[in-house]
């Protein structure tokens, strides 16, 4: 919020706002709406895309906006823009192409479609702000690396786990000690658990029965966890995490020793620690004289000290990644390189043959955290890549599912950006994947444009 909250007011004061266009009107893309329309300067959300329009009408009227425009192709969308109004419309190819939009908040939680949408953001040179750890999760390298080509932003999101966490890294870092942990707190994971099980939580919050699963199967921490992962280098200690049970955050560092985290800086996470929600970080640091400040100051004895934060607050806080993408340049969280960590399938019941997945939080599978380089060498599955996949064997429950336990739907982008990012860094090639295009193409054949230009 520092610098951040002065630069958002200058653009008030001069009239020329942030334009925004969100891509996803549900639970929290409405909240996003509200918090920016109601509560921010210097920015203004211009344009909502959803599947379902009456939704993307429902997030400005929410909002307090009750004049917004329906529009159904490019033209129409920048008269409207050109005009003073606020637009909403079924097809976020608009978004991406529009002249008077500065950012893409993508806020779906999807795989497939997000893939489309972000891919032509990037070539039409807007800054991507992710509500989207799936997404991120699965494709987040390879879009980095179009992004940079690009000359734009693409980021997770602030006040999501993995954004919390990456700012208190980076605090870490800036004052001098080494981070050697870092993760979030969870409250409670079942993997048994599936739509049916979540229902009426969903309902009664006015979220998808399938996002409150994937929270509560751990599919949702998995995903987090890689986006941390990638977006600091530091490594997967067990496959699934360690996820001890905790009365409080404060007892991590009676349960690794020094040697532990120096040998294997991690992601983790906690089970059920007070103050039950936000992230945390680990820091080392052994010299004497620094270890007394740090003892009169109530950090503890060292050379291990924890930093917390203890909330998270997504749609409160998303708007600032706009701002620091738009502004600054600045990424809250984004991969710093190749994949380090991924999320393989795993069988949530007994499957058979010609069995469908149903993907994140549903009924046949769930997420789990592992090394890159692990889930590559044993050609498992990624999650982000399940929905659809047709079981050609059987698997037991509990047990990874590998790309030769399935077939997978024709013609995915988000398969060919998932290869492209394997072969870009290095890592391997699923063994009974035909890839029948080169990896520089994809902008091209998928956004009308190539980012390389």
């Amino acid at each position: 919020m520092i610098i951040v909250d002065k630069a958002l007011q200058r653009r008030h004061q001069e009239g020329n706002p942030v334009r925004i266009g969100l891509v996803g009107a549900g639970y929290m893309g409405r909240g996003i709406t509200l918090q920016i329309q109601q509560s921010m300067v210097g920015m203004d959300v211009v344009a909502i895309s959803n599947r379902t329009l009456p939704e993307a009408e429902r997030a400005f009227h929410e909002a307090g906006i009750d004049d917004a425009e329906h529009v159904a192709t490019q033209d129409e969308l920048e008269r409207a823009h050109a005009a003073g109004h606020r637009i909403f419309t079924d097809d976020p190819q608009l978004l991406c192409r529009a002249a008077s939009i500065d950012a893409i908040v993508e806020v779906t939680g999807e795989v497939e479609a997000a893939a489309h949408v972000v891919m032509a953001a990037i070539a039409h040179r807007k800054h991507v702000v992710l509500v989207n750890a799936e997404l991120d999760a699965t494709v987040g390298p390879i879009l980095k690396w179009y992004a940079d080509r690009a000359g734009v932003v693409i980021t997770n999101a602030d006040g999501d786990e993995p954004g919390v966490t990456m700012n208190l890294y980076r605090f870490v870092k800036a004052i001098g000690y080494r981070p050697v942990m870092a993760g979030n707190v969870k409250g409670f994971l079942n993997h048994q658990r599936n739509p049916d099980t979540q229902r009426g939580f969903a309902e009664q919050h006015g979220q998808r029965a399938k996002m409150v699963t994937s929270f509560a199967d751990g599919t949702k921490l998995a995903m987090e966890g890689a986006v941390l992962a990638n977006g600091t280098g530091l490594r997967i200690g067990t496959r699934g995490m360690d996820g001890h049970r905790c009365a409080h955050v404060k007892e991590v560092l009676d349960l690794y020793s020094v040697d532990d985290l120096l040998g294997c800086a991690r992601v983790d996470y906690l089970l059920g620690a007070e103050p039950g929600s936000g992230g945390f970080v680990v820091g080392y640091n052994d010299h004497p004289d620094k270890q007394k400040y740090m003892k009169y100051f109530k950090m503890g004895d060292g050379p291990l000290y924890l930093f917390y934060r203890p909330f998270h607050l997504t749609h409160l806080e998303a708007p600032l990644s706009v701002a620091r993408a738009v502004l600054f340049s600045d990424a809250t969280i984004a991969p710093v390189g190749g994949p380090i960590a991924d999320v393989l399938t795993v069988a949530k019941r007994d499957l058979n043959p010609g069995d469908t997945l149903d993907g994140i939080g549903g009924f046949t599978c769930y997420g789990m955290i592992d090394n890159a380089k692990t889930t590559s060498s044993q050609n498992l599955l990624p999650m982000g890549l399940a929905d659809g996949c047709r079981l050609v064997r059987d698997v037991a429950a509990d047990q990874p599912i590998t790309y030769a336990d399935v077939e997978l739907p024709e013609n995915r982008l988000a398969d060919r950006l998932h290869a492209e990012q394997q072969e870009l860094f290095g890592l391997p090639q699923p063994t009974t994947f035909a890839r029948p295009w080169r990896w520089r193409k994809t902008v091209r054949d998928h956004a009308g444009e190539s980012v390389l230009a």
